[in-house]
């Protein structure tokens, strides 16, 4: 049986606790049924007593402070509103120096959503592919350099680090753990029963391009403005950079710096975030979205949308558009 320890800390997500309690203890369920033991003994730590609210009073989960938790063989930590990210991080010194610790004596340690952020507060994820919620996956990279953010991926398991996707899709991290440790037949069960898809695609025909626009480089702000305003005509990137009196080269490598993307990709991101858009309004075809968002040959459009998307634009209409 291993010992799956739940964190828990004032700003945890409800949601990201119980719904990883519903999944294992249905496991448990599954396991007793088929004549298996169980196959999780599932706690709730924390660095005090004070944090431990969540109650599950018809389940067996023990409840503990890190210096009664020993080495669990799995730590899942939740997620956390990004809203108040900084003040999160800071409150949680401890914590994430426990996981650091805990981490180094052999405890696999997963994050969900958000919760990646104390795995890259650790240092737990310098050098690895990593994935989040979609909307943080800029600004984690920036903070961390020394991680590779992958924000289309749903789940990510190297050296017993483990990552996934943003908000409920991170329920899928769960099931692929489920798998891992008790097979396919008792996560194909746990799939049907709580109505969870077993793939794990990419998460990218979720996220919403809002530019990159977290940075003090006043020069590339203006660029990406002129972008944004005239992405359908033909722009180049000489008429850009000449816009904001640079050299092509350094115009290059500023603006990677400041906002993660090439000049050129984000050209492309604010085109298909518009294509996207007209496409979920579903007042036109896709031939003059196509031609609304810049673009003029249909193979090179359905190829950028679905390398940026994860889905061809038909793919993308038949989920997001909406019924005229």
């Amino acid at each position: 049986m291993k010992t799956v320890s739940l964190l828990i800390f004032n700003e945890v997500v409800p949601s990201s606790v119980t719904g990883v309690v519903d999944l294992l203890t249905g496991a448990n369920s599954y396991m007793e049924r088929i004549g298996e033991p169980k196959a999780f003994c599932i706690e709730m730590v924390s660095e005090s007593t004070d944090n431990l609210h969540l109650t599950f009073p018809s389940q067996e989960i023990d409840i503990k402070t890190f210096r009664y938790a020993g080495h669990p063989d799995l730590i899942i930590v939740p997620s956390f509103s990004v809203s108040n990210m900084e003040h999160v991080i800071a409150q949680n010194s401890v914590t994430i120096a426990w996981l650091k610790e805990v981490h180094a004596s052999g405890s696999e340690i997963a994050s969900l959503c958000v919760g990646s952020y104390f795995l890259a507060e650790a240092g737990l994820l310098d050098g690895k592919e990593v994935t989040s919620h979609w909307a943080a996956a800029d600004d984690i990279q920036k903070r961390y350099p020394g991680l590779r953010m992958k924000s289309d991926l749903v789940i990510t398991d190297q050296d017993g680090i483990y990552t996934s996707g943003g908000a409920f899709s991170s329920l899928k991290l769960v099931l692929y753990l489920i798998e891992k440790f008790c097979g396919r037949q008792t996560a194909l069960w746990i799939s049907k029963m709580y109505a969870i898809e077993m793939d794990r695609t990419s998460q990218a025909h979720f996220a919403v391009f809002m530019g990159q626009h977290r940075h003090d480089d006043k020069e590339i702000l203006k660029a990406q403005e002129y972008i944004e305003q005239n992405y359908q005509t033909e722009i180049t990137m000489d008429e850009v950079s000449g816009l904001v009196n640079m050299g092509q080269r350094n115009f290059i490598r500023r603006f990677k710096a400041a906002t993660n993307n090439t000049p050129f990709e984000y050209l492309q991101r604010v085109r298909i975030e518009s294509a996207k858009k007209a496409i979920e309004m579903n007042h036109k075809d896709l031939p003059f979205i196509m031609e609304d968002t810049g673009y003029h040959d249909l193979k090179a459009f359905r190829n950028i949308f679905k390398r940026i998307t994860g889905l061809s634009p038909m793919e993308y209409k038949k989920k997001y558009a909406r019924t005229q």
